[in-house]
């Protein structure tokens, strides 16, 4: 697996066709999924031999206090190799987040176990909040 930081426009097609596969992102137009890689500070993307994207995971960040991670995707074919994990590391290891105070994300409970394997823990209680536009 390679790991990319730019996708192509050929990468941005893909990833959309993985967001259909997950209950979480499924129904995410190729139009929004252009604007969520564009609207990123750092993308990540893990391509194979055939430059197929595999795995995706991008972050929005102030690069001082608060880095958050969100979209962290593998292509079912490829789950259980540690691709999740490598996203994961990539991200924690990018020089442009070393020196950020906090890396946050957040997870459904299933994933509670996952997360917290790569260093992650539950942060101190807050409830997460939201407003819809639309």
């Amino acid at each position: 697996m390679e790991t990319i930081y730019t996708l192509t426009e050929n990468h941005v097609t893909q990833l959309h066709e993985l967001y259909q596969q997950e209950s979480w992102t499924q129904g995410r137009s190729l139009e929004d999924t252009k604007k969520v890689v564009n609207g990123s500070q750092i993308c990540i993307g893990l391509i194979n031999e055939a430059n197929d994207l595999v795995g995706f995971a991008r972050v929005i960040t102030d690069y001082t206090f608060k880095a958050m991670i969100l979209d962290v995707i593998v292509r079912n074919q490829e789950r259980g190799k540690g691709l999740g994990g490598k996203l994961l590391s990539t991200i924690k290891e990018h020089s442009q987040l070393v020196a950020v105070k906090h890396i946050e994300l957040y997870c459904r409970p299933e994933l509670l176990g996952f997360y917290s394997r790569h260093g992650f823990s539950t942060a101190i209680p807050m409830q997460l909040m939201r407003v819809s536009n639309a």
